[in-house]
């Protein structure tokens, strides 16, 4: 259940700063992915959870994207951000919608009335996005949650800033971090959420939050491009 992205030399390549218009192109292409992998995320969940993880999450980013054709155009990167923050929490059921809307939310706080993101802050907004999650969801890595997928990628995005990379190349490193960490997910025993009440028998079965969160990463890494 992976998710590739192959950049050639004759593809587009990555932009210097990201702007508003990356922004909306990462949650249009979120919404598209989380559509299309909705039943085999449910899947995932029905193994160790509710089974419902792929419809909450489709039912949020649908719920965003007639919001996100509805701003005006000099809306700023954190605004967007804040107001998928707010229309997951607000549509999003389970404990996806308070940990994904917490995510965008502190992310937003990030980058605040900033009017494009570069590898720097980067790093910092998808730090946020992790941290947000783990304040609220108090998760740590190796408890089989999607901290799993954040942390790594995380990680990958700093030691990629710390070398020199600009902002596609960070999110390709976060996006294959996040997507090793969601199938290093399968060995662990669950120690938070419904899965922890499983034991041993969740293991073999990958974390449907890690996956998601694959997911948004890779979304966010292949939108990274501008044609030259």
């Amino acid at each position: 259940m992976s998710v590739e992205s192959h950049t050639s030399p004759d593809q587009p390549q990555s932009a210097a700063t990201l702007d508003t218009a990356w922004t909306l192109r990462w949650i249009r292409q979120g919404a598209e992915v989380l559509a299309a992998n909705r039943p085999a995320l449910n899947t995932l969940d029905r193994d160790i959870g509710d089974g419902d993880h792929g419809e909450n999450m489709d039912r949020g980013f649908q719920a965003v994207l007639p919001k996100l054709d509805a701003l005006a155009d000099e809306t700023l990167p954190g605004a967007v951000l804040k107001l998928v923050a707010t229309t997951l929490i607000s549509t999003v059921g389970g404990a996806a919608g308070p940990l994904y809307g917490t995510a965008f939310l502190k992310a937003a706080g990030a980058v605040a009335a900033a009017d494009g993101i570069d590898a720097a802050a980067l790093v910092a907004v998808l730090t946020a996005a992790r941290d947000g999650i783990v304040l609220r969801g108090k998760a740590e890595s190796g408890d089989k949650t999607m901290i799993d997928s954040w942390t790594p990628a995380v990680d990958a995005a700093a030691a990629a800033h710390a070398a020199g990379s600009g902002v596609g190349d960070i999110l390709l490193a976060a996006a294959d971090a996040a997507a090793q960490g969601a199938v290093d997910t399968e060995p662990l025993v669950a120690r938070k959420g419904r899965a922890s009440y499983l034991g041993e028998r969740a293991i073999g079965h990958r974390d449907p939050g890690a996956q998601s969160t694959a997911l948004l990463l890779r979304a966010a890494a292949d939108v990274a491009t501008v044609t030259e």
